[in-house]
């Protein structure tokens, strides 16, 4: 599988998305950074856009032109289709209730079967989660070190309303589909669907 090597932060300079969108929290940098007074094309603001997606939610072009056509296909806007389509991904899921960190903590803790959806284990992390599935950490897992010291670091993270979860367990239950509001995501969607609809 193809892997971005690149450093997050430097990702996040690049793309100016603030790293705790990540998972990451950082010091404030002491370096100027120096903003280009260049006027950008119409093409490098679409383009950006969709490296955004693809840097949040850590999918390849291939994944994220998938799930644009299958976007496509369902009622209402596109964009709006396809952001949800992202929320409602495992490993999107397991990082919004605080299972992991980030969100590539939250694929690595999905593909090595940490994860049961409605008390079957699931390893893929772009399964698609439904309303009333139940997410929650495999009972063999949670007396590990790692997932206890992972708890106690998300436990301030705000759990969006579309899920539900009691403070301190390691499961939560998706109580609706994500609204675009709800996608609290520096995003403009509209541009990615220009890009796709050339």
């Amino acid at each position: 599988m193809a892997r971005d090597f690149t450093p997050v932060l430097k990702r996040c300079r690049a793309l100016g998305l603030e790293p705790a969108l990540m998972g990451i929290s950082k010091k404030p940098s002491r370096r100027n950074v120096k903003e280009s007074r260049r006027k950008q094309s119409e093409y490098s603001v679409q383009l950006r856009e969709k490296q955004r997606v693809k840097f949040i939610y850590g999918v390849m072009e291939k994944q994220l032109r998938l799930t644009y056509n299958r976007a496509a296909k369902l009622e209402g806007k596109t964009g709006e289709n396809l952001l949800i389509l992202l929320e409602r991904r495992l490993d999107n899921v397991v990082y919004r209730l605080g299972l992991s960190r980030t969100r590539a903590e939250a694929r690595q803790t999905v593909l090595h079967r940490h994860i049961l959806v409605n008390g079957k284990r699931v390893n893929i992390p772009s399964f698609q989660v439904k309303m009333g599935d139940v997410i929650e950490l495999k009972e063999a897992s949670r007396s590990s070190k790692r997932f206890a010291d992972t708890m106690e670091q998300t436990h301030h993270r705000i759990v969006p309303p579309w899920l539900q979860i009691e403070k301190g367990s390691f499961s939560g239950t998706v109580s609706a589909y994500p609204t675009r509001e709800q996608v609290d995501l520096p995003i403009d969607e509209t541009r990615i669907v220009e890009l796709y609809s050339k």
